[in-house]
């Protein structure tokens, strides 16, 4: 949250320039405020397990959250129960035709990567949800899989594929200190990774955007798309402690070629406990997204995407 300070104090700009949020009293006494509506478009298969893992770091600020869960109209997930999908989530269809607003939308990654996009089954409508968002979401972050189809779409930036998974927990730079979204954020940090797809940094800082973390083994991490009002995540920090070591095992039960994930286990045995070392800067991370949501986003509802 902001600290209110007077605008010709010197630590105003000072601690603004660090990337401390400073607030002048005009500007506070003048703010409203009401629940920020957050939507979730959840494509990953085990829909509970990333409703739990999204709502746990958005639900963790001081501020109230009014959580919203969506899906594609058409699609029919597999792995949860029609009952769940039926009394708590609604269609993007019907989300779309009721010219419901929202301050945040997160849309999550999904286990597609092998595919094009075009080869998506639901990537027409998937499109329309990114154009929606222009117009109708203040601030949309993409996870993952769901990061690099909005990299794509809006700036046709590639996915390319890579000749073996990366998967573990790998060391990743802050580039952008001052970055509001950074607050607070150490100089390194790690983030669980697990993808079989990269985006590259000069391709993705051709088409005007800006990254904020990255890692010399796995690449960008955390992009900016100011235009669009936009972040695109392409790893993992709202993974729990297991979710990494499940799906290792998922993989060896499937008979599949996998290695043990690096730097995850501890002296990488996978017989030992995993340490989440990741937690902190995740709250971090979704706090400060929520937060500059919050600093600005219209009170009126009716004004987001004008």
């Amino acid at each position: 949250m902001p600290i209110t300070l007077p605008e010709n104090l010197p630590a105003y700009d000072i601690l603004r320039e660090e990337g401390v949020m400073v607030m002048s009293p005009g500007r506070a006494a003048a703010q409203d405020i009401r629940p920020l509506r957050i939507g979730l478009l959840n494509l990953m298969p085990k829909k509970i397990q990333t409703e739990n893992q999204f709502a746990r770091l958005i639900g963790a600020t001081p501020l109230q959250i009014d959580f919203q869960l969506i899906r594609m109209t058409e699609h029919q997930p597999k792995h949860t129960a029609a009952e769940h999908m039926e009394a708590f989530y609604r269609p993007f269809a019907e989300v779309e035709a009721s010219g419901d607003k929202f301050d945040g939308l997160i849309v999550t990654g999904a286990p597609i990567e092998h595919l094009e996009f075009h080869e998506v089954t639901y990537w027409d409508e998937l499109q329309r949800v990114f154009d929606w968002t222009q117009t109708h979401v203040h601030s949309t972050f993409g996870v993952c899989w769901g990061g690099m189809a909005m990299a794509w779409h809006f700036h046709r930036v590639p996915k390319h594929i890579l000749p073996a998974k990366a998967f573990g927990c790998f060391r990743h730079r802050n580039l952008a200190h001052a970055s509001p979204y950074l607050r607070g954020f150490s100089d390194e940090l790690l983030i669980p990774v697990s993808r079989w797809t990269e985006m590259r940094a000069p391709e993705i800082e051709a088409a005007g955007l800006r990254i904020l973390l990255s890692s010399r083994r796995v690449g960008p991490c955390l992009v900016e798309d100011a235009c669009h009002r936009a972040l695109y995540v392409f790893n993992h920090f709202e993974y729990d402690r297991g979710t990494l070591a499940e799906e290792y095992e998922r993989d060896l039960q499937a008979g599949k070629p996998v290695v043990v994930p690096c730097n995850y286990f501890p002296d990488d045995d996978p017989t030992r406990r995993p340490l989440n070392r990741w937690r902190s800067h995740a709250h971090l991370l979704y706090g400060n997204w929520i937060n500059e949501i919050y600093q600005t986003t219209p009170f009126e509802m009716d004004l987001i995407g004008r």
